[in-house]
């Protein structure tokens, strides 16, 4: 039985049906309508939890109506019919309901839904574009991902359970008294706008507190996690103080937000306890007042008192479900900003995948300012052979690597057109463009997983052998076996820590360099590829990257020139635009912009030509 209810959804069977909609009701309907069956089902369920307890108020008043209308040796004989169907009410009939209400909520609602939310809008947000994470925290956004789950399940599950079991059992209770005298429903109705019209002026200021709290937990949490990302600078530069100040600036906010919240809450708690009250005193005064006057028989007021129990104890269950329901609302709605989003950069439907045969790349009269007037990329055009070793070369922000991330698709262009082979990449899909290149970077990130993992992640079907030869090739084997991790995993089996922390800045540099050298692309873009290298290790792995280019088309990026010089070609770049090209000797005989570079970096590094 638990099996059956807790195989209903597997989290990850699916994919993200379409992009999740903006608007709070449509977000919430994109994820409820997959798991509908199963709130149907809990919406039964809680219906019937409510019949059975307005049940049992009932067959206390006929018992009490046994009890004085017969002698204490008759009771069992008179009463014996209700005195069964109470114990079979209370020790059969409710258990099941309940159990029922358990096994869809606890088994099936409570782990599918909430992980099935989580997979799918990680599933979303990881296809974004990459300014999408450049623009935000990326703790905040894992914050958003793993809470949106468990708050979207859990607000929709209270408004069932809870909300819905109230207005139930309000409505069976209230069917109940009328039968008796409808005078009985009259504190129940007045009450009833009473409460509704409480509801309605208090809750929407605790939503809106809710809200704001949500946005100040998530820039708290996303603050947070940036001094702990960053925690060697912070130590480097022996700045606690400033990530004190930092960080307070958020507590003191979200601290501030939750005082007046909770002023809210105060209020609401204090209206809803003298309304509470107004239901009891009402309700039993107006019982007590009909039995007096003969209206009713004291079975009618020995239902009406556990029946104003009920009702009242219930809501101010929902009182506390309603405040938890806005906060959740809040969080959803805060995490909706970052999950709702479509995605930035998207392939045509008309894509095709990228067949790259000899690696020719052609940059056609291409622009692209990030959105802005201009600046960045200004009507270049660059042809670039097959087989081709290209050095870019220019100053910082001269759009070299702004050139390569259009290259991979990371932005579109936004006029000309850039072509693989002839293909033009803006018709390709994403993925396949990035299957055909190789990029080893400056700025080394690697997972937090195994030295195996992170080499291994060049190609899918990569086998032991061929991971340790790629190590290998990168001169990284020889400090590969001398690893060890935490949990006395070590070589190719050590994890690496967080962005490969636990490694050099080096070590992860000959990583990244075994990982292009397994993924064998045929276009190969290095982006300061040594930089982190020692000139020992430096030396070692140039002749491992004079290897790897070989019969490959190569875009090599380096602010240290001796490392590019021996490209067949160099093209000098300032402000966006191509302002020199041609091989180390002929830019220096010109003697313009790259000799003037050249000059000032006292051509410390190339070996005389022979």
């Amino acid at each position: 039985m638990l099996r059956f209810f807790e195989t209903i959804i597997v989290p990850t069977a699916r994919e993200t049906p379409g992009n999740p909609p903006e608007g709070l009701l449509r977000f919430y309907w994109f994820f409820v309508r997959q798991a509908k069956g199963l709130f149907i089902a809990l919406i039964f369920a809680s219906l019937f939890v409510a019949l059975a307890d307005a049940a049992i108020p009932v067959f206390m008043g006929k018992l009490v109506k046994v009890l004085t209308a017969t002698t204490p040796d008759r009771v069992f004989a008179d009463g014996a019919s209700l005195i069964f169907g109470l114990i079979l009410l209370v020790l059969v009939i409710r258990p099941l309901v309940t159990a029922l209400q358990g096994l869809v909520l606890n088994q099936a609602i409570a782990p599918g839904v909430t992980n099935m939310v989580r997979w799918q809008s990680h599933w979303h947000v990881i296809r974004q574009n990459l300014s999408f994470f450049q623009n935000d925290f990326a703790g905040r956004i894992g914050s958003r991902v793993l809470e949106i789950g468990h708050t979207l399940r859990s607000s929709v599950v209270s408004v069932i359970s809870v909300v819905w079991y109230l207005v139930a059992l309000g409505v069976i209770t209230s069917g109940i008294l009328a039968a008796a005298s409808w005078w009985l429903v009259l504190p129940v109705a007045l009450w009833t706008l009473a409460y509704v019209g409480f509801l309605i002026a208090i809750v929407p200021q605790i939503r809106r507190g809710s809200k704001a709290i949500a946005y100040a937990r998530s820039d708290f949490v996303g603050r947070i996690v940036d001094s702990y990302t960053n925690i060697m600078t912070v130590k480097l530069f022996a700045r606690p103080e400033e990530e004190d100040q930092f960080v307070r600036e958020s507590v003191d906010q979200h601290t501030a937000r939750m005082i007046t919240q909770h002023r809210w809450l105060s209020l609401f708690s204090l209206g809803l306890t003298l309304l509470s009250g107004l239901l009891i005193a009402g309700t039993t005064w107006m019982a007590v007042t009909l039995w007096a006057d003969g209206a009713i028989g004291i079975d009618i007021v020995a239902m009406v008192l556990p029946m104003t129990l009920q009702i009242s104890g219930t809501s101010a269950r929902v009182a506390q479900e309603i405040t938890q329901i806005s906060d959740q609302v809040g969080t959803v709605h805060e995490a909706m900003d970052t999950i709702a989003k479509p995605i930035g950069l998207t392939d045509p439907s008309s894509a095709k995948p990228l067949v790259v045969t000899r690696g020719a790349i052609r940059f056609d009269n291409v622009s692209f300012h990030y959105g802005r007037k201009g600046g960045i990329i200004e009507d270049l055009s660059l042809d670039i052979k097959p087989g081709e070793r290209i050095g870019l070369v220019g100053r910082s922000g001269a759009g070299k690597s702004t050139l390569v991330n259009l290259l991979l698709r990371f932005y579109d262009v936004e006029s000309g057109r850039i072509t693989i082979d002839g293909q033009d990449v803006s018709q390709a899909t994403q993925a396949s463009i990035r299957e055909h290149i190789s990029v080893v970077t400056q700025d080394t990130s690697l997972l937090h997983r195994s030295i195996h993992d992170n080499i291994a992640y060049g190609r899918r079907s990569a086998t032991r052998a061929e991971v340790i030869e790629a190590a290998r090739q990168a001169h990284a084997v020889e400090f590969i076996e001398q690893l060890s991790d935490w949990h006395g995993r070590t070589g190719f089996d050590a994890h690496v820590g967080e962005r490969g922390v636990k490694l050099s800045g080096g070590q992860r540099q000959r990583i990244a360099i075994a990982r292009v050298i397994l993924k064998n692309a045929p276009i190969l873009i290095l982006d300061e590829a040594t930089s982190a290298l020692d000139s020992e290790v430096e030396q070692a792995i140039q002749a491992s990257l004079e290897d790897l280019m070989q019969n490959r088309t190569v875009i090599a990026i380096a602010h240290r020139l001796s490392t590019i010089a021996a490209m067949d070609r160099l093209v000098i770049l300032d402000k966006g635009r191509i302002v020199e090209q041609g091989t180390h000797g002929e830019l220096l005989a010109l003697g313009g912009h790259y000799a003037g570079l050249w000059a000032r970096q006292s051509g410390g590094f190339l070996e005389a030509e022979g």
